[in-house]
């Protein structure tokens, strides 16, 4: 099976790794020439993963339209590009596993019914987890879930990925693994609040505990199974990047937490912190369907300047007492 990759960031290079791990041919697609000409001619991805020598099976492209003898494609753009991007794609029949995480601004939906709107005839999967970059591209160990309807194709897709270092764990729910690697992107800006805010490390444990309640709640009340959030989709993934600044979107929230402005930290940032445009999709959506998430309506605020982070964190340790399980 021969696969592909959409995206030349870290994360899509990475991915690429995993895919030529075995020698197979893998065809990555990037936008920047730079990253084109350094992956082919070096090896190495200088601009997004530098110091990371690349598998030799790996080739680069600027050509999306070189991806169509592929057998699956890995998509890795920014989840607001997704959509403009599978667009550009012939329509296809053969899988597309989507490895980005958000919702679409304008319409709110899950990336996965955007690739079913875009590429009707294409099979989608969700792989997602949690995984920084440069220890997957590193080969140290690596466990994620992999997502699909068609527990036959994906069992297939698992086993293509997997590796000694490299382990996918196979569920049904895409929803469920969708909505985990959204929220948990939001998540983790309010714990870099925290680290930037010099609050501790009980604060931050509460905050991962309860904003862990706020995936379960929205995640539940649109369809996904609680276990899949408790799962390494959810739980693992929000863990992960609420615990260290190899999380662009927990070193946004310590920006934050440190008095600095969204727009500024945000300004030079050649890789995107998704939760910061996931945030505001997030909370318009969760406030229609009735789902109370202050830790969210927080980062929003933050984000948006209305607040400061001093406000933000009175306002949360402000909210009245309540049971554990509400």
């Amino acid at each position: 099976m021969k696969l592909g990759v959409i995206g030349g960031g870290a994360w899509g290079t990475a991915l690429a790794q995993v895919a030529a791990a075995k020698g197979d041919e893998t065809l990555l697609w990037a936008l920047e020439a730079e990253v084109v000409e350094t992956i082919n001619a070096d090896h190495e991805n200088r601009l997004y993963l530098p110091g990371t020598p690349l598998h030799p099976a790996i080739r680069a492209t600027t050509a999306l339209d070189h991806l169509a003898a592929c057998d699956a494609l890995l998509v890795v753009t920014p989840a607001q590009h997704m959509r403009k991007v599978l667009d550009r794609l012939p329509s296809r029949a053969a899988p597309l596993i989507l490895c980005s995480k958000g919702i679409e601004d304008g319409t709110g939906l899950l990336l996965n019914h955007v690739a079913h709107q875009v590429q009707p005839d294409a099979p989608i999967a969700v792989l997602s987890g949690p995984t920084f970059a440069h220890e997957v591209a590193a080969g140290l160990p690596t466990a994620v879930t992999l997502a699909i309807h068609n527990q036959t194709l994906g069992a297939l897709l698992r086993d293509r990925l997997a590796g000694p270092s490299f382990r996918p764990y196979l569920s049904d729910d895409v929803t469920g693994a969708e909505i985990g690697g959204a929220v948990k992107n939001v998540l983790a800006i309010a714990c870099g609040v925290v680290e930037g805010k010099g609050l501790g490390q009980n604060a931050r444990a509460a905050l991962i505990a309860r904003g862990f309640a706020e995936m379960t709640r929205f995640g539940v009340s649109h369809g996904a199974r609680a276990e899949t959030l408790a799962g390494l989709s959810g739980l693992g993934d929000l863990v992960l990047t609420c615990s260290s600044t190899s999380s662009r979107n927990f070193s946004l929230g310590k920006g934050l937490g440190e008095g600095r402005s969204a727009a500024e930290l945000m300004a030079d940032r050649r890789t995107v912190a998704e939760g910061a445009f996931t945030a505001p999709v997030l909370k318009r959506v969760a406030d229609a369907a009735g789902v109370d998430m202050p830790i969210v309506d927080a980062v929003c605020a933050l984000l948006d300047g209305a607040v400061s982070a001093d406000a933000a964190v009175e306002t949360l340790l402000a909210r009245p007492l309540r049971s554990e399980g509400v």
